[in-house]
């Protein structure tokens, strides 16, 4: 099978290709400058090069503030680009697998969302990742599948995680909101977890799978773990209220997703958040260093 990724600069596209190499499947890795998601003759140059049986899309515009101030243009990467790409999709014969996000919801439940709850999204990025969602479905009926990721950290790539390693070196306390909850996880499961999706897409698998590390924690109670596992005292990390970082897009206060479809499919349990961070956190931390003057 050949695999084509799209948005393969990014921290879990960057994953996924790795993931897939180290499987020895057949992929191809596109980041923007090589295939523009937007542009309907770039999509057709990457599809007559690679002529992919599979096309797994990681590009999206992430700059969930700015898409605030510019929702059109979050709008044609996050809801033109992916419409685009399945409609390619559907002409050429090709499968699909589009990520999406937690903020398609409205993040006031207090329950997991299951895959089949009802979007309602508040922010500018939720609204034009819907679309993106939306996008697919319409195009390429019985051959995509929608995975639903949140509170992604990596290798490669700025993350929450990362930030708290650097802070940790840098400063005596540090601030950390307590009062957002959802479920850290780590790109390269999702990566992993993609590449087991990825034959089953359009033959007994399509529609919506969430799919994100298991448990749930505040960014507060992430921190202290992060800590933690630098051998630091959780206690220099002081929870506050999301009132203390206001910001334009208003963060989800809950974001937690279920995994039932992952089960009833039989698909691989996702692990605990923080068995993952665990495996994770020293490989970011070397990559932090590296990166570190």
């Amino acid at each position: 099978m050949r695999w084509l990724v799209t948005g393969a600069g990014g921290m879990l596209g960057q994953d996924l290709v790795g993931e897939l190499r180290a499987r020895g499947e057949d992929v191809t890795g596109l980041d923007h400058a090589a295939l523009d998601i937007t542009a309907p003759e770039s999509i057709e140059r990457a599809f007559a090069a690679h002529h992919p049986d599979l096309l797994v899309n990681c590009a999206a515009y992430t700059a969930v503030d700015d898409a605030e101030q510019d929702e059109a243009r979050a709008l044609r990467v996050n809801g033109d680009g992916p419409r685009l790409l399945a409609g390619a999709c559907a002409a050429h014969g090709t499968r699909m697998i589009h990520v999406s996000t937690d903020y398609v919801f409205a993040g006031d439940a207090g329950t997991p969302y299951a895959e089949d709850e009802p979007p309602s999204p508040r922010t500018a990025y939720g609204r034009t990742k819907l679309a993106g969602e939306q996008g697919v479905a319409d195009e390429l009926p019985g051959a995509s599948a929608v995975v639903r990721t949140a509170w992604l950290y990596g290798v490669h790539g700025r993350s929450f995680v990362r930030t708290m390693i650097e802070l940790e070196a840098r400063l005596d306390t540090v601030d950390v909101v307590n009062d957002q909850r959802g479920q850290p996880t780590w790109s390269a499961d999702i990566a992993a977890f993609l590449a087991d999706l990825g034959p089953r897409v359009g033959r007994d698998t399509n529609g919506v799978l969430h799919a994100t590390n298991s448990g749930e924690a505040t960014w507060y109670d992430l921190a202290r773990e992060v800590f933690r596992l630098l051998d630091a005292d959780p206690d220099r990390v002081r929870p506050v209220t999301s009132a203390a970082f206001p910001r334009p897009a208003p963060r989800p206060a809950y974001s937690v997703l279920a995994h039932g479809r992952r089960q009833r499919l039989g698909l691989a349990p996702a692990r605990d958040w923080r068995t993952a961070l665990h495996e994770a956190l020293p490989r970011i931390r070397k990559e932090t260093l590296r990166e570190t003057p």
